[in-house]
């Protein structure tokens, strides 16, 4: 039914999942009626090719509230989630054998996703130019770099300013943003601009998602985009068959947003969010990153994330690996991811001394 396996008696920290009491069942609920209210036979047919106009508008309204610059529904194409654009873009900006160049570590999960493109996946690498500089040099064209700046996944951390600015002002790379955890953002933190935002979208695509902030299972995401490139996603022939990506969930977004749901659900989820982070990381004595779902912790001296787990399991409570955030595994025995989403605040204590045990 779900892809979260639960193992009895194991705390798990490895999944980047949203704790099931937090996922908005009775508002969703409502939207769906409102839509459909609003809306009618139009919510259940065919749809525009790249996405509602009310679920366009309503969120390039909301990113410029959020971040600044002037909405532009038509730099925006819906999708059914952030892998879903990723393997989009791929499709259209990459050829096979090109090189696509990521971060380390950085997602684990788009490793494949990019790999289903037949391209090569290159680390980028501390010196940026010189990775670039050598793969040109071989005559490899590179399709882009991608990257998760803000709240990233697996550290919690965002690019410092200055890595930002020398990104945006590279004209001959393309950068393609995963800013899914943007809106997950705590205290009194800021989320620094994105890339997109900074380069006013001259050569960076941005993919965005409402699996955090809403519920996974809308598959709903979307990618923001000049509207050349817009156009040309709603110009292939599956997203022109089927009238666009997801319709029916798109329009009851739209009115989820439009109703003001969209803003009471996130000030909870923050809090509960921001309570579980400060459980885990106070019951670790770690400083808590300012957003995201993430811990990233360093491994003592003469221990490695992978015999960790091994130990940890036997204690109760698991985790994922650093090795799994690096390409081909080639790093990371030095750290671990823990994530704080899908666990209570006392679940979550219970597993960082479970973790303590294993580490001593």
């Amino acid at each position: 039914m779900i892809q979260f396996e639960a193992r009895p008696g194991i705390l798990d920290l490895g999944w980047g999942h949203p704790r099931p009491e937090l996922l908005p069942t009775a508002e969703w609920g409502v939207a769906a009626g409102e839509a459909l209210r609003v809306f009618g036979w139009q919510a259940l047919t065919y749809g525009y090719a790249a996405g509602p106009r009310p679920l366009t508008e309503w969120l390039a309204a909301r990113l410029a509230r959020i971040e600044g610059g002037d909405p532009d529904p038509d730099a925006l194409f819906i999708t059914a989630g952030a892998s879903h654009a990723l393997a989009l873009l791929a499709s259209v900006l990459a050829e096979p054998d090109d090189v696509v160049l990521v971060d380390s570590p950085t997602y684990h999960l788009a490793f494949q996703i990019l790999a289903d493109a037949r391209v090569e996946l290159r680390e980028a690498g501390d010196d940026l130019a010189a990775t670039i500089r050598d793969l040109r040099a071989q005559n490899r064209r590179i399709a882009f770099l991608y990257l998760v700046p803000t709240f990233a996944n697996p550290t919690g951390r965002s690019l410092p300013p200055d890595r930002r600015r020398a990104l945006v002002e590279r004209e001959d790379l393309t950068i393609v943003e995963d800013d899914t955890y943007r809106e997950l953002v705590y205290d009194e933190a800021v989320a620094p601009p994105s890339l997109w935002r900074m380069a006013g979208g001259r050569n960076v695509i941005r993919i965005g998602s409402f699996a955090k902030t809403v519920a996974p299972g809308l598959r709903l995401g979307w990618i923001s985009a000049t509207p050349a490139l817009v156009g040309r996603l709603a110009g292939l022939g599956y997203v022109h068959s089927g009238g666009g990506v997801n319709h029916t969930t798109a329009v009851t977004m739209a009115a989820f947003g439009a109703s003001g749901a969209y803003d009471r659900h996130l000030t909870r989820l923050r809090e509960s969010y921001r309570d579980q982070r400060d459980a885990l990381a106070t019951a670790l004595s770690v400083e808590p990153p300012p957003g995201g779902w993430f811990l990233w912790l360093p491994v003592p001296p003469g221990r490695t994330a992978t015999g960790l787990l091994t130990a940890a399991e036997q204690h109760g409570v698991s985790f994922v690996p650093g090795p799994h955030f690096y390409l081909d595994r080639r790093g990371g025995e030095d750290r671990i991811r823990l994530s704080f989403s899908l666990l209570p605040p006392g679940e979550l204590t219970e597993a960082a001394r479970r973790l303590r045990l294993a580490l001593n």
